[in-house]
């Protein structure tokens, strides 16, 4: 397993400085935020030449207002062309994929009214569709289309790894992991991942308070160990909030996780 660190929290004005902090500090590499109105697909001179110099990033998590799962059809489709072509752009750089969730902060079956405007058949209608036209496009890319499922106050359609497994009608769709979810939504976080793991193709780490490995209290031990013990060979990318300055935060985060690889 190797570690990764999303681009916003490592200090640097470029993907070079950047990279070179990460690598420094102990990670692998940098996961890459895509954000909407085509954003990313305007980066790709930035990222080409960042490839060149031998930064390494391999995955992209999605950073837009709305997602696939949206109730509004123009929202809907507008995150599908967005996600199409962040994933052609991490094609050209020979990533593994994007990620995304449904949909976040949308709805939630916990907070009023309770009662979503769609029923829960159309809701999978709806992300089947989605997830099958992104399944193709990242099947010619090369790459994968990578669901995350969120936990219930942010999202009321997938919200466990099983729930995403379920969409993963192509070789090309495949789960990521967030540890900070997980620890809401899995009944057993281990058995989740090993009934998972022939579909999870990455992992986000943060701890159960949302900020860095280390600071709350996730069995850290046993869901790694069951990681490798399952053959997950992906990325652990860091995707929360940091508790401190992430000079000093960063490599403390990335030697805590590895005492566990």
């Amino acid at each position: 397993m190797k570690l990764a660190a999303q681009e916003q929290l490592l200090p640097g004005r470029s993907l070079q400085e950047k990279f070179a902090f990460a690598v420094e500090a102990g990670f692998d590499a940098i996961e890459l935020r895509g954000k909407g109105d085509f954003h990313f697909a305007g980066r790709l001179t930035e990222l080409k030449r960042a490839l060149a110099d031998g930064v390494v990033m391999p995955t992209v998590c999605v950073d837009m207002p709305h997602f696939i799962g949206d109730f509004d059809p123009a929202k809907r489709t507008d995150a599908i062309q967005q996600l199409r072509s962040q994933l052609s752009v991490i094609g050209e750089l020979g990533g593994v994929g994007v990620m995304t969730p449904a949909s976040w902060g949308q709805f939630s079956l916990r907070l009023p009214p309770f009662v979503p405007p769609r029923s829960a058949q159309e809701d999978r209608e709806v992300l089947a569709e989605a997830l099958g036209i992104l399944g193709e496009h990242a099947q010619r890319n090369g790459v994968l289309i990578m669901l995350e499922p969120l936990n219930r106050y942010e999202n009321h359609m997938v919200n466990t790894l099983a729930d995403a497994v379920s969409y993963c009608a192509q070789d090309s769709i495949r789960v990521v992991g967030d540890t900070y979810h997980m620890n809401i939504e899995e009944d057993d976080p281990c058995r989740s991942l090993i009934e998972a793991a022939p579909y999870l193709a990455h992992m986000q780490i943060s701890e159960s308070n949302r900020n860095q490995p280390g600071t709350g209290h996730l069995d850290w031990g046993a869901q790694l160990a069951t990681l490798d013990a399952v053959g997950y060979e992906g990325y652990l990318a860091l995707e929360c909030r940091l508790r401190g300055e992430p000079e000093i935060v960063l490599p403390q985060t990335a030697a805590f996780i590895r005492k566990f690889l």
